[in-house]
């Protein structure tokens, strides 16, 4: 009986074992699934995982996150729950469920996740718009009940997957639909494409076609197109090879004529930013204008709205920001402008109900006043895609659940024109243009946090090189106020007697305050940097006072490898700004080979190191090579001690420290 037993827990145990290895395997592949921003199959796998309790945090997270990134926020909540309940310290976590509890309703759970994140280290993506969500939270509340006196219906040729960016074109309504053959692996559904359906009557579409061979590309994604008045030019947005959203922007515009009833191959347009995520273009009424979305550099935040003029010779402009009235820290796309010459687009960084929602903005006396667009237009859901047949009716898309599937397109109609909304416009006019100062002040101390007084500060602006003001600290070691420009990047020099000089950067970009978020005509806002200054004294190390990180070298290797010549650079740096000092480049190996290989192997290293800092302009009688081979590691891994590759990579270094002081 006793081996029975034994044979039993033998079994029990393989069987344990077995489904250890099956799960380890599974989460393995969801999380290469997940890093190739093949969502939809990181999903299935992850499930697996979390079935079978692996690594509960960690599983979960990734499974919320694949639902964000393939735009399926929704879902997303219940896997960010589950990771936050399993202990999970992901940084951006609490974040991202208060916007999912935001498209639920839950606008008080929202609000109080997100004064968690913002008191922990919210990351800089975030940290701007997770304020003004709570901020716009009482307005959000009033939003909900904003009611107007439209009425929606769908239209028959929405199915289980997405159709969306509705645009009438003659007697068609062109769409952009989930259609293709092949699977887009990033959320499961099959690649876009251009459709049309023939409008027999506003909600009764005959059976949708392909739009054009000529445009249609089976292994891209393909929609929202805009055409010119005459219906002859077309811009549209094609990309997204499936690989991860944030790390391979490729989403462009393209151009394509219609020349005797057949579209032209289609080619990228001048204006779009091969760097960047651009879409949903539309032309102005007067096709003098494109307007689009991009995330490209120098934007307010997120996806912003632009525009680029167009010349008599069909030539466009360079794209211009539409400014922080429209574009916020979040999305806004879908931009639409109407005969009237009202600009409607879809934000989720404006005060909305939750995920994206439709606005309205209108410029009068050289003002623009945005508007919320009310329910049912608008709902937890994403809101956008609108295009107008006349003031009263047009359509939009949007993913609420009464719907079929993905996305759905609405017909909406007001049936009450005479009337708006049956309370108050929630949107509040501004007298004059608001305007907000920014400032840079700040300061300075010694290592034991004693103020410095009599230091020298010089900002400088980045874009040109040039300081843009030399002032002093004080005797309580402060300085300023300097005034700063909106999405410029700064350095902050400091210069004292007997202490390092020192670089420390300063940005503006990402940290605009909306100006629908201001309650004064006039707005003065200050930044703070606090600055330590350290003594320059012989044998100190200085990697942790300039933030360098040491440099590293491949496996009996002494060349300089390219992450190496970032931080080496720096030191070039130093040295320029500190002509009193002299640095000594002590290079190291691991354990492996013999001590008298690695001491030469080590002084190749370090010589190599000075051969590219003098090549810099660098004077030798200012930096002296020393290798130290094996003596010197940094952890465990001596001889004969079993060591992983990454632990054996942390002895391959050099680093830096103060040889002697004029």
């Amino acid at each position: 009986m006793q081996k029975f037993r034994q044979l039993i827990s033998l079994f029990a145990a393989v069987i344990l074992l077995n489904s250890c290895n099956s799960a380890l395997q599974s989460f393995k592949k969801g999380q290469k699934k997940f890093d190739n921003g093949e969502y939809e199959l990181a999903i299935k796998e992850l499930q697996k995982a979390s079935a079978a309790n692996y690594e509960l945090g960690k599983t979960n997270y990734l499974i919320a996150e694949s639902y964000r990134l393939s735009n399926r926020a929704i879902l997303a909540g219940e896997y960010y729950e589950k990771a936050l309940a399993a202990g999970s310290r992901e940084n951006d976590l609490r974040y991202h469920l208060a916007t999912t509890q935001k498209m639920q309703g839950k606008y008080q759970e929202a609000a109080q996740n997100l004064e968690k994140y913002l008191s922990g280290v919210p990351s800089k993506i975030y940290k701007n718009k997770a304020q003004a969500e709570i901020d716009q939270l009482e307005e959000v509340e009033a939003l909900a009940n904003k009611k107007t006196y439209i009425e929606l219906k769908p239209l028959n040729i929405n199915s289980t997957g997405a159709e969306f960016a509705p645009i009438i074109q003659g007697n068609d309504l062109i769409f952009t639909a989930s259609r293709k053959d092949i699977i887009y692996k990033n959320n499961g559904l099959p690649y876009l494409g251009l459709y049309r359906a023939s409008l027999n009557s506003p909600t009764e579409l005959g059976n949708p076609s392909l739009f054009s061979t000529t445009i249609f590309k089976n292994n891209a994604n393909e929609g929202t197109p805009t055409f010119s008045k005459d219906g002859k030019t077309m811009v549209f947005a094609r990309g997204n090879a499936g690989k991860r959203s944030d790390e391979s922007p490729d989403v462009d515009l393209y151009i394509s004529k219609n020349i005797d009833g057949v579209w032209t191959e289609p080619e990228m347009i001048s204006v779009s930013d091969s760097l960047a995520w651009d879409g949903c273009p539309s032309f102005s009424a007067d096709n003098k204008t494109l307007y689009f979305g991009s995330n490209r550099a120098g934007g307010k935040g997120g996806i912003d709205l632009y525009r680029a003029n167009i010349d008599n010779a069909g030539r466009f402009g360079r794209a211009i920001n539409l400014g922080s009235d429209i574009n916020t820290a979040g999305d806004e796309m879908f931009p639409y402008v109407s005969s009237d010459g009202k600009l409607y687009f879809s934000s989720d960084g404006h005060a909305g109900l939750g995920g994206l929602d439709l606005f309205m903005a209108v410029r009068k006396n050289g003002e623009i006043t945005v508007e919320h667009l009310g329910i049912p237009l608008n709902s937890r859901f994403d809101d956008f895609g609108l295009v107008a047949i006349d003031s009263t009716k047009g359509y939009f898309a949007s993913n609420r659940d009464s719907g079929k599937g993905d996305d759905d397109i609405y017909y909406y109609e007001n049936t009450q024109p005479d009337k708006k909304y049956d309370v108050p416009v929630i949107a509040k006019e501004t007298p004059k243009k608001k305007i907000i100062r920014y400032f840079l002040a700040g300061s300075i101390t010694d290592m034991n946090n004693q103020p410095l007084d009599e230091v020298k500060v010089a900002i400088i602006d980045n874009s040109t090189n040039q300081a843009i003001d030399e002032i002093y600290t004080k005797a309580e070691g402060t300085f300023g106020k300097v005034k700063m420009e909106e999405d410029k990047s700064y350095t902050i020099v400091t210069e004292k007697n007997g202490y390092f000089t020192k670089r420390e950067p300063f940005t503006m970009v990402g940290k605009s305050i909306p100006l629908e978020l201001l309650t004064k005509a006039e707005t003065d806002t200050t930044f703070y940097a606090s600055i330590k200054l350290d003594k320059p004294e012989v044998g100190k190390e200085i990697t942790k006072i300039f933030q360098i990180a040491p440099i590293y070298y491949d496996l009996d290797k002494a060349n300089i490898r390219s992450d190496a010549s970032p931080e080496l650079d720096k030191i070039v740096q130093i040295l320029n700004d500190n002509p009193t000092i002299k640095l000594e480049l002590g290079s190291h190996t691991d354990s492996r080979a013999t001590a008298e290989y690695n001491a030469k192997l080590s002084q190749r290293r370090a010589d190599a190191a000075v051969a590219y800092i003098i090549s810099k302009g660098i004077a030798p009688s200012r930096i002296v090579a020393k290798g130290y081979g094996e003596s010197q590691l940094v952890n465990k891994c001596a001889d004969g001690v079993n060591c992983t590759e990454e632990e054996h990579q942390l002895n391959r270094r050099t680093e830096f420290k103060v040889l002697s002081v004029k």
